[in-house]
């Protein structure tokens, strides 16, 4: 295992934070499983970063931070901390996985011969 982008490093630990969050705030209800479940998404991602390294693992993490931000609203958390977590947790796996991309070297030649050849 290495770590090629120390984004990968913490996504990982926000993932962890994500699951033992739901202990450590007392969290109740859906917000338990569903920010387990969750965070143990952001948790995998983040191993397989270290072990298979791509640029997929990224779209995987920031699809699983959309549904962090999005989940206390559409799930109906019932604590205003589980909300907070959540959110914050879900834009900083968005902008970790985000920034991952915008810097590795194989996804943007990937996406500069994709999108920058012209048509003909």
């Amino acid at each position: 295992m290495r770590i090629q982008h120390w984004q990968d490093a913490a996504s990982l630990l926000v993932g962890v934070w994500l699951v033992l969050s739901s202990f450590v705030l007392g969290l109740s209800g859906a917000a338990v499983w569903i920010t387990i479940a969750l965070g143990l998404g952001v948790v995998l991602f983040a191993v397989e970063a270290f072990v298979i390294p791509s640029y997929l693992e990224e779209w995987g993490e920031m699809l699983l931070g959309l549904a962090l931000v999005l989940a206390p609203w559409t799930i109906g958390y019932e604590s205003a901390s589980a909300t907070v977590s959540s959110v914050l947790s879900g834009i900083l796996v968005i902008l970790l996985g985000g920034w991952e991309l915008m810097t590795d070297r194989d996804f943007t030649a990937w996406w500069h011969d994709r999108w920058h050849h012209p048509a003909g």
